[in-house]
């Protein structure tokens, strides 16, 4: 296998949704866990990520004909033609098995049921079943990601469900607020390919209040650990001012529906899960008075 073939490869598994998709199962972990074991977290990363990677391979497979028409995705390896798209489809299988028998055999059963369904969601439901057809198609596509944080926990004690099912919902609120800000970017790919994404179907300025909406469920949603007494104050401090400063972002995008302040509010949106999944680990294992409190 040449160095370009490799790279190819690389590129199909879209590392940097995978990587979010391991972190946040690492982030699942940690809000259960009275004991983090960083060998067990580099197995459920290992495991999450090749997963992840492996329903990535397979949406560049099955959408291969929508990337040839859009210039941001024209030259990914299937839609270039540079790699073959059968060995692409066994590379996928491939990855996802392998991320299933890790798993299963370092966990247990729930972890892999978890890991799965995460792939089947983001693999069938969203690119084969919902993504040609609906506007709809992220927001029940956005389950995806919940999963990776249920199966995190599970790898600790699946019996605690209620801090994981509360971030789970947090990143399923997330996943439109987040994608609907770049669809806004990129709209006129989709147009151009067809692809009925909220910006094509509705418009910007539609669009940016469907942000806003989704945004305030989304920070309402990120408080609940709090107010159901599995976090403490730090995090709701933090979840607070995360969760304001991406509703001003989402004002000013309702107000100026632009592709400049639609990036902004792409951006801090990863901000915004990071820093609020962040603050779970550190209200869960670091003592106030670390920070004097």
């Amino acid at each position: 296998m040449t160095a370009t073939n490799i790279r190819g490869y690389l590129e199909l598994m879209k590392l940097r949704i995978g990587f979010l998709i391991a972190l946040s199962a690492m982030a699942g972990y940690a809000a259960v866990a009275t004991h983090v074991s960083g060998t067990q977290l580099l197995v459920l990363f290992i495991a999450m990520l090749l997963g992840s990677s492996g329903s990535a391979v397979f949406n560049q497979f099955y959408d291969r004909d929508l990337d040839r028409l859009m210039p941001r995705t024209a030259r990914r390896p299937l839609a270039a033609g540079t790699l073959d798209a059968g060995h692409a489809l066994w590379f996928a299988a491939g990855l996802l098995i392998t991320g299933l028998l890790i798993a299963l055999l370092a966990f247990n059963w729930i972890v892999a049921i978890h890991l799965f369904l995460g792939a089947f969601v983001y693999g069938i439901v969203y690119t084969v079943w919902l993504k040609r057809r609906h506007w709809t198609n992220i927001i029940i596509g956005g389950a995806a990601g919940s999963f990776a944080v249920l199966g995190g926990a599970a790898a600790v004690d699946s019996s605690l469900w209620l801090l994981p099912a509360f971030m789970a919902v947090t990143l399923f609120l997330w996943t439109p607020s987040h994608f609907w800000s770049l669809a806004i970017m990129i709209k006129d790919d989709y147009a151009k390919a067809g692809v009925p994404m909220l910006p094509v179907v509705h418009g910007n300025a539609v669009t940016s209040k469907w942000i806003l909406a989704n945004t305030v469920a989304l920070v309402i949603s990120a408080l609940l650990p709090a107010l159901f007494g599995q976090l403490g104050i730090l995090y709701a401090v933090v979840s607070t001012a995360f969760g304001l400063r991406f509703l001003w972002l989402n004002w000013l995008l309702v107000k100026d529906p632009s592709r400049e302040l639609a990036k902004r509010n792409f951006l801090f949106s990863m901000q915004y899960l990071a820093g609020v999944f962040l603050a779970v680990v550190i209200d869960k294992h670091v003592p106030l008075s670390v920070f004097g409190l």
